[in-house]
């Protein structure tokens, strides 16, 4: 390739994420879905969320549950996220874009948010806790949770632990 020619694509493409902070805070986040030893396994439901200290819900980050159901009767066992669903499901019109997706295989999946983006474009400075429910058919419930401060002063990685539904938890926070 001409290098003039990578020079001008190189700057054209910067001008073009020029928009975009190239050190933008954000936080994110780290489930793990454990391999359980059980006569029927299903995929487990799980919604994240972000909440204040009064158990209020600042945004939802995000909603794992069957969206390819049919006539989207996926969405009628939500409500066994009870926590989620009592604070702020019953109230979402679902699918939400960039929210809900479909549930997640056994391992460790991460999800990135960034400052200034939905779901954390409003998200004012102050305490806050990182929820994680996961529910499952013929299984159990389970709710994890971490607290951080908004926005972060420092990058820091915090971590929390289920017991049964859940595994690791983990939060990084990006200044």
């Amino acid at each position: 390739m001409n290098p003039q020619l990578s020079l001008r694509y190189t700057m054209a493409l910067g001008a073009c994420l020029g928009a975009v902070p190239a050190f933008a805070a954000g936080l994110n986040v780290g489930v793990e879905i454990p391999r359980l030893d059980v006569a029927e396994y299903h995929r487990p439901y799980v919604a994240m969320w972000i909440e204040r200290p009064d158990a209020t819900v600042a945004t939802t980050l995000s909603v794992w549950y069957d969206v390819k159901m049919k006539n989207a009767e996926g969405t009628k066992w939500l409500k066994d996220m009870r926590q989620w669903w009592r604070r702020t499901g019953r109230d979402l019109s679902l699918p939400i874009d960039g929210v809900t997706s479909p549930t997640r295989p056994v391992g460790k999946h991460q999800l990135s948010f960034t400052e200034g983006s939905n779901p954390l474009a409003k998200l004012p400075a102050g305490e806050y806790r990182l929820v994680v429910e996961a529910a499952r058919e013929v299984g159990g419930r389970e709710v994890v949770t971490v607290p951080f401060k908004w926005p972060a002063a420092k990058a820091e990685k915090l971590n929390a632990k289920g017991s049964s539904e859940l595994g690791e938890i983990s939060l990084e926070l990006k200044p």
